[in-house]
């Protein structure tokens, strides 16, 4: 039987793309071989809100309310954000029978030494108030396929430190359960989903002090219903944070420590589509993050909004921000036009200093919008000014330092091991004293 021609010709062209031949010359902008355009902006229903539900939630005792107040002893102390004290002031008292003066030092709170996302700053930091690099479709590492958009598997990711993944989820032709696909499951099929959560499910549950984002790109426009009996057979459920709003406008979000501490420590949202009603796991994305402009061509990276279209200034200053800095072009291939990563400008692409770099993005987002960027979505984070340039740019967002060794240095061992029990001590210390630190303010 022949095959159609739309099916043939994405055949074919997937059959080039993966070839050898096909080199990082081929993905740098030239006269003779590229066709430069515009990529079609994925779009779809936004939701229009007008203020915050209560959500229903399995343990809404897990998250304080804004200016709540914590009781410890004879302290009382009201505040936004939890406070780790790092010592104590010396008390004098004069006893007057005696004229004796003596001086107490009161016992000195816990100092937290854990690192949450490898930072002890981090862990009295709203959710909304940390700067991570973003894993620009995570899934999808097939070697010799130029549209491939990362060199490590999502094991080797988180280790480096990425703490958002994205990726797009797609029902292939005759599949029985959907599947992490690149504009078309002909072109680049990373398999079914199950196989990439439950990978970074394994990884969060051996990392106890670590928040993890995910973000799903509905590339069907799917229904939710069709996506979460997978999701769930991943056993990632089993960490997925639920919040007690919809949506959460960036006062709402809990700290670090307290999302750990609840043991809810994956985030996860999906762009188009999501029902929280029905599932208030899977977070519509529009309603509570906007995007700069979807994969991007122009060099100069605009720190605009493109997504949710037509976002008031008041609305976007009171949600995440999630900032698009993959260079892309449209690699012509047999006629078709297709989106691929410009890897042979990422040593700029996502270098700290330059024109077109990551770091003058980042400035300028500041710039423009008064704080920092959420989320920084890059391809290729091993590669680009240095190793760990990336990871340099989203420490300077953070005023900490970076100095981690990057990237694919493995800093956990064979990722498939469980959880050693003679590591439990090692754990639960440092629970008890975040949470000390966390109660005994």
């Amino acid at each position: 039987m022949a095959l159609r021609l739309g099916t043939w010709w994405l055949l074919v062209t997937a059959r080039a793309l993966a070839q050898d031949s096909v080199s990082d010359d081929r993905t740098t902008r030239t006269d003779t071989t590229l066709t430069l355009s515009e990529a079609a902006t994925p779009t779809g229903s936004y939701r229009s809100v007008t203020s915050q539900k209560i959500q229903e939630t399995d343990d809404p005792s897990s998250i304080l309310a804004d200016n709540s107040t914590i009781s410890a002893a004879t302290q009382t102390i009201t505040s936004k954000i939890p406070t780790i004290l790092t010592g104590s002031s010396k008390t004098t008292t004069t006893i007057p029978s005696s004229g004796v003066t003596k001086t107490f030092s009161p016992t000195p709170a816990p100092t937290n030494t854990q690192l949450c996302n490898n930072y002890v700053e981090f862990c009295t930091r709203k959710y909304s108030n940390v700067t991570e690099i973003a894993c620009h479709n995570s899934p999808f590492i097939t070697p010799n396929n130029v549209a491939a958009n990362q060199q490590y598997a999502v094991n080797q990711q988180l280790d480096d430190g990425i703490r958002f993944l994205q990726a797009q989820i797609q029902w292939p032709s005759n599949a029985t359960q959907p599947h992490f696909c690149h504009t078309s499951c002909d072109i680049l099929d990373a398999g079914p989903i199950t196989g990439w959560l439950t990978e970074v499910k394994n990884w969060v549950a051996q990392h106890p002090f670590d928040v993890v984002t995910i973000l799903l790109g509905n590339g069907n426009y799917s229904k939710p219903s069709l996506y979460a009996p997978y999701i769930e057979q991943s056993g990632i459920l089993r960490y997925v944070y639920t919040p007690p709003y919809a949506p959460m406008n960036l006062t709402s979000w809990p700290t670090l420590s307290e999302m750990i501490l609840s043991g809810q420590r994956i985030v996860m949202f999906m762009d188009y589509m999501a029902n929280q009603t029905e599932y208030p796991w899977l977070l519509d994305e529009f309603s509570q993050m906007w995007e700069t402009p979807f994969d991007p061509i122009d060099t100069t990276f605009p720190c605009d909004v493109q997504r949710p279209p037509n976002l008031a200034k008041a609305d976007a200053d009171n949600r995440l921000s999630l900032v698009n800095h993959n260079l892309n072009i449209h690699l012509s291939v047999l006629g078709a036009d297709v989106l691929v990563p410009a890897r042979g400008d990422l040593n700029v692409t996502n270098n700290v200093t330059g024109a077109g770099s990551l770091g003058l993005g980042a400035d300028n987002c500041v710039t423009q919008w008064r704080r920092a960027p959420n989320f920084l979505n890059v391809d290729y984070y091993n590669l680009g000014g240095f190793p760990g340039s990336v990871f340099e740019v989203a420490a300077r967002m953070n005023n900490v330092t970076y100095n981690r060794k990057c990237c694919g240095v493995s800093v956990t061992g064979d990722a498939a091991k469980q959880l050693d029990p003679r590591r439990i001590g090692t754990i639960i210390y440092p629970l008890a004293a975040l949470a000390s630190s966390w109660l005994l303010v």
